[in-house]
């Protein structure tokens, strides 16, 4: 050839496959795989002055494997290729990968507008049962896609997909950041789930992890031989900024090089598979040191730079921070910002496990709740994800909502009852609501990578299921009748502590079938003829009762109707009406003019 490919690792073209490498302190470095018998010295790359070393081997092909070999001094090692598309396993070798072979099949999936996403959390690995098998993949969870799209759900969040070290992990030890992990199906088995999930409807965010790499099987530590103090080399900061609470790789955010890996890394996902939106793993450990300490300014440049040019390429999709800082500059694309469309809500998820989680009634704070449902950024309704399970949450010395409330009848009664509440705020409150695998069926326990869920429970439990699923549509306005849960406009009119009661209101527009008014008794005790405060006269329609029979044979114990607004002010409203609540039930009312 005589003009050099552009682009990094192994680069696959009509008469072989061109290979560059960054590794600015071996003297020496040459390839070697299935195409040269794994010879160590037939396939040398030339020194392109600048770090790089590049060259090509005629007649190569995708699906063959291959290592570097590299010299630094009197040493030569292998390494796999830090921009493998493909890894046998954490520590086997790199595979030839040619994206653009792979068949499509005309995917333009368009991701929903972010102010309709109602998201399903999962983990590949455990999103099973005992007796499927020992192990998850990206096939066991295509078979039962069906569930998270009867729910109603319209986006999936994958854990970390990135080749990890073992079979089994959260995922948040990525080894092989620009490969999936093979256990799970590696880059095909990803690119099939996700052209499935895209026919079915379905949008999917996968979660990237750059505030650490590894700690282990990582060829990326002193890739090219050179390290200082001790530490990790070309691809790692080197003093302080390396420590982290996963070992000390930190990636080097001031290295240019490192930054258009991460860069190029952030892209692959939107481009070579199709993902509809990225969520950043604990970006205060991007931005700072320390977990909120000691700042790296060059970690929030790149995560700027990183999304702005996603912004601008991919406009359509979306980009989600775990921060857990409730940093208001985190989201938004103007100047200071990070230019990330939303953020995992500390504000929220917390005063929520309090309530659902507190044993006395009387230790729940319906001012929290208030505040929980109210806490936006810019007064940007949609700029924050609500949950009240993420994989954080039922882990780590954490439990399940469902073994919060009782671990002794995790799922009797109370748990339905105060689980189902947390699950009603979460998809009537302003923001993206987020459910994690199980929370639909009360999974209790914890969550772990080696333990399947429990499937039976979606068997056992029907009516709570349907009562999630019912939340998701009246969410998602399937009746056209619930507009104003995806607006940005919400008033919590009502709060009283002494009768554990709280009312909001939900809107987009303003009118028939738009507004929306949410009730909520936090309280063991019936609640009869409580009168509340309306936005508007007329009819308000009754579209859930959560205390219906037809959820569970233990609920039933009031009922509920339409309500017509009388001209008698409360709550800052010119009209009322009162109402019958259950205990620790959900009314939601729509208007009707």
């Amino acid at each position: 050839m005589t003009a050099q490919l552009a682009g990094m690792g192994a680069i696959p073209f009509d008469q072989g496959v061109a290979f560059r490498v960054w590794a600015p302190n071996a003297q020496a470095v040459t390839v070697k795989g299935d195409f040269n018998g794994w010879s160590e010295d037939a396939n040398p790359l030339t020194d392109e002055g600048n770090g790089y070393w590049y060259g090509v081997v005629d007649g190569a092909r995708a699906g063959q494997e291959y290592k570097y070999h590299l010299r630094n001094g009197d040493d030569w090692f292998d390494r796999n290729d830090p921009y493998a598309r493909r890894v046998t396993n954490s520590v086997g070798n790199s595979v030839v990968v040619d994206h653009s072979a792979y068949d499509w099949q005309g995917d333009s999936f368009a991701c929903p507008p972010h102010n309709e996403l109602v998201i399903y959390e999962l983990h590949v690995g455990s999103f099973n049962s005992p007796g499927d098998g020992a192990l998850g993949n990206f096939d066991s969870v295509l078979q039962r896609l069906d569930h998270i799209i009867d729910l109603g759900f319209n986006a999936v969040q994958l854990m970390p997909v990135m080749e990890f070290a073992g079979d089994r992990s959260w995922g948040y030890n990525p080894a092989h950041p620009f490969t999936v992990e093979s256990a799970y199906g590696g880059p095909d088995g990803l690119k099939d789930f996700i052209r499935e999930c895209h026919r079915r409807g379905l949008a999917v965010l996968v979660d990237v992890v750059y505030n650490h790499f590894g700690p282990s099987d990582l060829d990326l530590w002193r890739f090219d031989g050179w390290g200082e103090n001790d530490k990790g080399g070309i691809y790692f900061y080197n003093d302080w900024r390396s420590s982290t609470p996963w070992g000390d790789t930190r990636p080097d955010y001031g290295r240019g090089e490192v930054r258009q890996y991460i860069h190029d890394n952030a892209m692959m996902w939107l481009e070579d598979y199709h993902a509809d939106g990225l969520r950043y793993d604990m970006t205060v450990y991007i931005r700072t040191a320390k977990g909120g300490f000691d700042d790296i300014p060059e970690g929030w440049s790149l995560m700027t730079w990183i999304n702005q040019d996603i912004r601008a390429k991919f406009p359509g999709k979306i980009l989600i921070a775990e921060d857990m800082h409730s940093n208001p500059d985190l989201v938004g694309a103007e100047e200071g910002q990070a230019a990330f469309h939303s953020q995992w809500d500390a504000g929220f998820v917390h005063p929520l496990r309090a309530a659902m989680g507190a044993f006395q009634d009387s230790d729940r704070s319906m001012a929290d709740i208030a505040g929980a449902i109210g806490h936006i950024y810019d007064a940007e309704a949609f700029r924050r994800v609500i949950y009240t399970e993420s994989h954080d949450e039922v882990a780590n010395g954490k439990a399940r909502s469902v073994t919060d409330i009782n671990p002794h009848d995790q799922q009797g009664w109370h748990a339905q009852k105060r689980t189902t509440l947390g699950a009603a705020v979460t998809l009537t409150s302003p923001g993206i609501p987020m459910l994690f695998q199980g929370q639909e069926f009360m999974q209790g326990g914890f969550f772990s990578d080696d333990r399947p869920l429990d499937w039976t429970l979606n068997d056992t439990y029907p009516g709570i299921v349907a009562l999630h699923r019912d939340l998701i549509r009246l969410r998602r306005n399937w009746t056209d009748e619930t507009r104003g849960l995806s607006g940005q406009g919400f008033n919590v009119f009502h709060t009283n502590d002494d009768f554990k009661v709280i009312a909001w209101h939900r809107w987009k527009e303003h009118g028939t079938g738009d507004d929306v008014v949410v009730v909520m008794n936090w309280s063991g005790e019936m609640r009869g003829g409580y009168r509340i405060g309306l936005p508007a006269g007329g009819t308000w329609k009754l579209q859930l009762n959560s205390d219906a029979k037809l959820y569970s044979d233990s609920f039933g114990v009031g009922q509920a109707f339409d309500l017509v607004a009388e001209d008698d002010d409360q709550d800052g409203y010119a009209y009322s009406a009162a109402v019958d609540l259950a205990p620790y039930s959900v009314l939601v009312y729509s208007w009707q003019g």
